[in-house]
């Protein structure tokens, strides 16, 4: 897995702990562990926890990410789409809207 420099990159100088242990530990540690979880597998379950949970700023780096882990256009589609009803309409609507951007071919 290629190392993390988001958090140093965006909140290095503001947060630099937080940005540390994103980096470091949340990408570095744990999503490193394809042993228990595949990369892919770790991209679907945090795409669906950012859409139940509704914190879609994060949403596009995640999808990009998932898209680099392997998750195809027909898998995204069938997880918004379970989420709608388990997460909520509005946004399943507003992860579609991002998704179709990324999965332009």
């Amino acid at each position: 897995m290629v190392k993390q420099t988001a958090g140093q990159e965006q909140l290095g100088e503001f947060a630099p702990q937080f940005a540390k242990l994103n980096d470091d530990v949340l990408f570095g540690e744990v999503w490193s562990k394809e042993k228990e979880l595949s990369a892919h597998d770790r991209s679907m379950i945090t795409i669906a926890s950012i859409i139940s949970a509704g914190n879609l700023e994060q949403l596009n780096a995640h999808l990009k990410i998932g898209k680099k882990n392997g998750i195809t256009k027909e898998e995204i589609i069938a997880e918004i789409t379970h989420l709608s009803f388990y997460a909520g309409w509005p946004k399943a609507w507003s992860a579609f809207n991002r998704a179709k951007e990324i999965w332009t071919d």
